[in-house]
């Protein structure tokens, strides 16, 4: 089996990409998360340094994360990468949907000799979506575009419901492949427990509207 890490999020596709590569007998070794130096969270998702933290714990993994900046993010990640690959990484597995959003990880992951692992690329924004909720997997909304999604939209979960309510709107990626809404996965079968959001509070800030995460706890499954 080949050793890898994920690229992780904290929402969605990082999360299906990481199941369905174990599935195909990838060993996942290590969550490589970045988050932006100024602000301590996921760049876009605006998710807390400590509730990756805490997915990882969740989860059972080893996480690596990197603080970055937007000057001179692509050397930040391949560093973070290049300080683990002499522990046996073969490659890296990333959650993009579209083929043209991979050309980045093929020459990242090209530069450090690694093989960059795809397994939702190419397929159908509707049935990833659905394979996700189908899996078992419990997410919610943490962060949506305020021009197309309202505020109405954070908190939901990701379910039948949801995929059945963003199809109706015109010009919205079912994913949300073109930034239109962010999530946090906060259950699923490949987690060994559960993170319980006990509050949060709704925040608009530079035209996004943020599920800002104030307190949680980790709950164990049978």
């Amino acid at each position: 089996m080949k050793k890898v890490i994920a690229s992780w999020s904290g929402g969605k596709d990082s999360c299906l990409a990481f199941y369905k590569a174990a599935n195909l007998g990838y060993t996942v070794s290590y969550l490589l998360n970045t988050i932006s130096k100024e602000y301590k969270r996921v760049r876009f998702h605006g998710i807390k340094d400590i509730l990756i933290q805490a997915q990882a714990q969740a989860l059972g993994i080893p996480l690596l994360q990197k603080e970055t900046t937007a000057e001179n993010y692509e050397q930040e990640f391949k560093d973070a990468i290049s300080s683990i690959i002499s522990e046996g990484i073969e490659g890296m597995v990333f959650g993009d949907i579209y083929p043209h959003m991979r050309e980045w990880a093929d020459k990242v992951c090209g530069d450090l000799g690694i093989q960059a692992i795809e397994p939702l690329c190419g397929h159908n924004s509707e049935e990833i979506l659905f394979d996700f909720i189908d899996s078992g997997f419990e997410a919610i909304v943490v962060a949506t575009q305020a021009n197309l999604l309202g505020e109405e939209w954070l908190g939901r979960k990701i379910d039948k419901l949801f995929l059945n309510d963003i199809k109706r709107l015109n010009n919205i990626d079912v994913c949300g492949e073109n930034g239109e809404y962010h999530t946090l996965v906060i259950d699923g079968p490949i987690f060994k427990q559960r993170i319980n959001i006990k509050e949060s509070q709704k925040t608009l800030r530079d035209g996004y509207w943020f599920l800002d995460i104030k307190d949680y706890q980790l709950i164990k499954k049978n």
